[in-house]
């Protein structure tokens, strides 16, 4: 008899233990886990990007160059996955101009087309041209730019004015100096151009912009220097956030210390990206306005898989899994266990929403890759183009509303997500 009491509370507390309760604890230590898997690896993928660049100074040809394009896509993979740590996160979101910031308007940089013009009403440094320049003359105040640097990056020409559109580090930053300005608009890609329809369609700086011997573009020790010192600086500012991920992190400790804090980190990454950033400013404005400025990664083409890979990072978070560059998978207690102990219905409508909008990137991803381009597809007149760029947005605005329904259900607050006039007032668009 002993020995059945023994063996039956044995199974009890293995019974017990396999249901017991989903701790917000754990939930966000996954969170904070999967944060830092992601950028380690975008890290690490920025350093190939590092290594490629120099190749690519060091020796510039054709190959060089496509190989420097290259890692600059694969870069880009992990990174956007870790885009929905942004909101939620002051530490993140505070660093994210450094990295991801756009439009940017490339004239500050380096050479551009005549269509571009010769100036901005909005922007004293529209066409200032750095790369061209060592002494800049901005609202009649002289501004010395004969070396470029880490700091004068940084401190000087970054955002300068308080503009936004001065973006002059960060990923978009190196994409313009690798491909040049996007001249297509949303028409077709020029005769002759070969590979895949964004390859066709996006910038073609030649490889001799930055060869001193052969010099296409002008001042090509100095667009090296500029290339250069933009990489090293991504290189770094991503080190610096593997860091605040880390055991000892500031960002891990903001999300850890207090669960119910940490819950609503996620719910506000999750509801702000998926709905004013993506949905609406990234996606339904330039849909609305049809124009190609208004596309993420322009210059590369890239566009479609920016988006899509910021939907991967969306499920990683709901999911509390993280699916890494060398192929295994890091997982541990989620929100999705969460939410479905305490409301399964709720838990498999979010699971249904986020797959719709999965599809709904894949089928515009296919679609990039093996008919027309993002900035094609959002052209005027392009009705079946237009319709799958709204089938995305319909489907993020849709699992919006779940998460909104989330927030209620672990009874977060009032949770305020970023919004978006393009959705929320399109009126004002057009003003």
């Amino acid at each position: 008899m002993r020995k059945w009491l023994a063996g039956t509370a044995v199974a009890a507390m293995v019974s017990a233990a396999a249901h017991a309760a989903v701790q917000p604890a754990d939930v966000v230590k996954t969170y904070a886990d999967v944060a830092l898997a992601g950028y380690q690896d975008a890290l690490s993928t920025a350093k190939g990007l590092q290594q490629a660049v120099h190749e690519l100074l060091a020796a510039p040809s054709p190959d060089t160059l496509q190989a420097a394009r290259a890692a600059w896509l694969r870069a880009r993979v992990p990174y956007q996955q870790t885009e929905a740590f942004r909101f939620g996160n002051p530490i993140v979101d505070d660093w994210e101009g450094r990295v991801n910031a756009w439009p940017l308007d490339e004239g500050m940089i380096d050479y551009v087309d005549a269509s571009y013009g010769t100036d901005s009403d909005a922007n004293a440094y529209y066409v200032v041209n750095v790369i061209a320049n060592k002494t800049l003359s901005v609202g009649g105040k002289p501004v010395d730019a004969s070396d470029i640097t880490p700091k004068f990056l940084r401190e000087v020409l970054h955002e300068a004015d308080g503009n936004e559109a001065n973006v002059a580090t960060g990923y978009h930053a190196v994409e313009f100096l690798l491909w040049g300005q996007d001249l297509n608009g949303t028409g077709p890609a020029p005769e002759g151009r070969s590979g895949t329809p964004q390859e066709r369609h996006a910038g073609n700086r030649p490889h001799t912009d930055f060869d001193a011997a052969h010099c296409t573009g002008g001042n090509c020790e100095r667009r090296a220097q500029y290339l250069r010192v933009a990489t090293d600086l991504l290189v770094s500012d991503l080190e610096e956030m593997v860091g605040h991920w880390e055991a000892a992190g500031t960002a891990r400790k903001a999300v850890q210390e207090d669960a119910k804090a940490g819950l609503t980190a996620m719910l506000t990454g999750l509801g702000s990206l998926s709905y004013g950033e993506l949905a609406g400013e990234r996606i339904k404005l330039g849909l609305m306005l049809h124009d190609p400025e208004e596309e993420h990664d322009c210059f590369s083409d890239n566009t479609h898989n920016s988006h899509f890979y910021d939907q991967v990072g969306m499920m990683n978070v709901y999911l509390g899994r993280y699916q890494r560059l060398d192929g295994s998978t890091l997982q541990g207690a989620s929100l999705a266990d969460l939410v479905k102990e305490r409301d399964a219905a709720l838990d498999r409508e979010v699971r249904a929403k986020l797959d719709a909008t999965y599809k709904a990137m894949q089928a515009m991803k296919d679609r990039a890759e093996k008919i027309e381009t993002y900035d094609q597809m959002i052209a005027q007149g392009n009705t079946a183009g237009n319709q799958v760029v709204q089938d995305v947005i319909d489907a993020l605005v849709a699992q919006t509303r779940s998460f909104e329904r989330v927030i209620a259900l672990l009874e977060l607050g009032d949770i305020q997500l970023e919004g978006s006039d393009s959705l929320d007032n399109p009126n004002a668009v057009f003003q």
